[in-house]
């Protein structure tokens, strides 16, 4: 390989990085109009929350502490998990939900799309970091675990994934809390 091939490469490396560093910069803005985004199209998926379904209506539960803003990393980890769980918990069947199926794919892209920008900016580093990491990870799986079992044991029913949207509205929301305290 000769010096003009070597340097191209390493101009598109540095490049590469430099936009990728700039895209990080401006995550949390990006994450606050997903956010916004999934709160609409969950929204826009259904209708009102159904009366019949208030008497199934379950606590879940969320492990609050895996978003107190005491290291942006560790926050940052916490939040792509979640957008991992919300992701998959809406890849499943949702043929008893009766949603809007445009509003359901645009939600999953746009999570998605977060996942990977989130992947991208996170810096995996310090033992420490990595322990806490795991353990937010268990506490999280946890609760989705919660909720999908919920979803089985109710055979997927209307009134179980009304339950599962409003949940999700509310991980959405305490994402959103924790977002605006990090940037002030």
């Amino acid at each position: 390989m000769n010096a003009f091939s070597l340097l191209q490469i390493g101009l598109i490396l540095l490049c590469t990085t430099t936009i990728s560093s700039l895209q990080c910069n401006h995550l949390p803005l990006q994450q606050r109009q997903v956010i916004k985004n999934s709160l609409q199209l969950l929204d826009k998926m259904g209708r009102k929350f159904p009366q019949q379904c208030l008497r199934e209506k379950m606590s879940f539960r969320f492990p609050e502490q895996v978003l107190k803003p005491g290291q942006k990393e560790s926050v940052k980890v916490a939040i792509e998990e979640i957008f991992q769980h919300i992701f998959c918990i809406f890849s499943k069947n949702l043929t008893l939900a009766a949603w809007d199926g445009t509003a359901v794919k645009q939600f999953q892209n746009g999570l998605y799309q977060q996942i990977e920008q989130l992947e991208a900016c996170i810096i995996k580093k310090q033992t420490h970091f990595l322990q806490r990491k795991e353990v937010n990870r268990l506490k999280l799986k946890k609760y989705f675990q919660k909720i999908d079992c919920f979803l089985k044991d109710k055979q997927h029913n209307l009134c179980s994934w009304e339950i599962s949207r409003a949940e999700m509205r509310r991980c959405l929301q305490l994402i959103e809390q924790v977002i605006r305290k990090l940037n002030n």
